[in-house]
């Protein structure tokens, strides 16, 4: 790819994070001043910290996500929040279609679609997760699965702007398993591929990033591969002490 995306690092905190955390932000924030400025820099705080995370980061390099939203603006929907809420809050993004999301609630590509679809409406960044299990990589299905998940999961029109998909392979995911490096870049190869099928000129402009127990140790290597573009970053972005080194990778591999 002759001129590659602005590479992402976007950290997913999950249900981590109280009222305290506010001062990891602001590590976070500070050793941002050292990392490459061509990367962008994110952070996903769990709802209850959005808003405060936002505020907190305002005037700073650093982003601030969310991790879900409901598909629907408004409505009798206990316990959930819209995009446009988010935005309200603060965010510029939403992580949708995450593997727990998947797995832990049920969630179809058919639920994702719908989700990205309505961050786009909300003017937020939709961070489109898709990634096999052990079980399929183990049959040779992976890329077949990859193809099947993001087809269904992708919202009628993206661009660059209203959409990153994230790889994280499942079995990966807090287990400390990693793909090789020739792994990573044959299904980022492949995402590449059927963005650009799906929307030409705009898939080469959609960022692809890598989730998967990414950490400080094995970052330069993952961040070095073609058509990653960066990370999403689980466990490891919790602290300054592990985020800013990922990030600074990230910057290097560029």
């Amino acid at each position: 790819m002759a001129n590659p995306p602005r590479p992402l690092v976007a950290g997913n905190w999950k249900m981590n994070g109280l009222s305290a955390s506010v001062s990891e932000l602001a590590k976070i924030a500070s050793g941002a001043a050292d990392i490459a400025p061509n990367v962008e820099l994110m952070i996903c705080p769990p709802t209850t910290l959005l808003h405060r995370f936002a505020e907190a980061a305002r005037d700073t390099r650093i982003a601030v996500g969310a991790q879900d939203c409901h598909a629907q603006p408004s409505g009798a929907f206990t316990g959930d929040i819209s995009a446009e809420m988010l935005a309200d809050s603060g965010a510029c993004a939403v992580i949708v279609g995450h593997s727990e999301r998947r797995t832990l609630h049920g969630e179809s590509d058919e639920d994702v679609k719908a989700k990205a679809m309505a961050a786009a409406r909300a003017g937020l960044t939709a961070i489109l997760c898709i990634g096999e299990s052990r079980e399929e990589r183990e049959a040779g299905a992976t890329l077949a699965r990859i193809e099947r998940q993001l087809e269904a999961s992708l919202p009628d029109r993206f661009d660059a702007r209203s959409l990153v998909v994230a790889y994280e392979p499942v079995w990966a995911i807090g287990t400390g398993l990693t793909p090789t490096p020739g792994d990573v870049a044959e299904v980022h190869t492949f995402i590449r591929r059927l963005l650009t099928g799906r929307a030409a000129g705009a898939g080469e402009g959609v960022r692809i990033l890598y989730g998967g127990s990414v950490k400080p140790t094995n970052a330069p290597e993952l961040m070095a591969v073609a058509n990653v573009n960066g990370a999403l970053v689980g466990g490891a972005s919790l602290k300054a002490a592990d985020f800013l080194p990922i990030a600074a990778a990230c910057g290097l591999a560029r």
